[in-house]
């Protein structure tokens, strides 16, 4: 079986234009490939994450991360981590583990496409190309986006595209 078909578009390009904020890490590299402490078969574990500069009017966060790259007519959500306070700009590694024990209160974490909440580590299938992964912190205008528990990160997204005032975007890759 061949995975050959041509490289899907930035996801963010298809968005309506927002402003622009830092992002910044310890852990991942935009536009290098990440180490294997982030994948699925690795150490599954979420990258720190830092970021500066978004909008005076931001009221909470989202951190989100897709790959557009997987073998499907949607791409792949491995990470969506809604209404984070302002107060927080700032995640270590790890942040995304899935038990929700450190998370800040009313912040909510989604189920990733493979079906548990928390973070999901890189996981193209083997022999295919390197993958990218958008690590997003999504500036948004409300303290609460809308979504719950057993929500998906499509709805997230798309409520995004009505809240969103800004984001900052580091995409590295991963390939196995």
């Amino acid at each position: 079986m061949s995975l050959e078909r041509p490289l899907a578009a930035d996801p963010y390009e298809r968005m309506p234009a927002v402003g622009r904020f830092t992002l910044t890490s310890q852990d991942v590299t935009d536009g290098a490939p990440m180490d294997k402490t982030f994948a699925a078969d690795g150490g599954n574990t979420s990258p720190q994450l830092s970021w500066s500069g978004f909008p005076a009017e931001t009221k909470s966060f989202v951190i989100s991360c897709y790959d557009p790259d997987a073998p499907t007519p949607s791409g792949y959500w491995h990470w969506t981590l809604a209404d984070l306070p302002v107060s927080v700009t700032d995640v270590p590694r790890g942040f995304g583990d899935g038990s929700g024990e450190h998370l800040p209160a009313g912040a909510v974490q989604l189920e990733s496409d493979g079906g548990a909440p928390g973070f999901e580590g890189a996981g193209p299938p083997p022999g295919d190309r390197a993958h990218r992964y958008y690590f997003v912190v999504h500036a948004v205008d409300t303290e609460k986006l809308g979504v719950q528990a057993g929500d998906t990160p499509t709805k997230a997204a798309f409520l995004l595209a009505f809240h969103t005032l800004a984001r900052a975007i580091i995409t590295p890759t991963y390939q196995n």
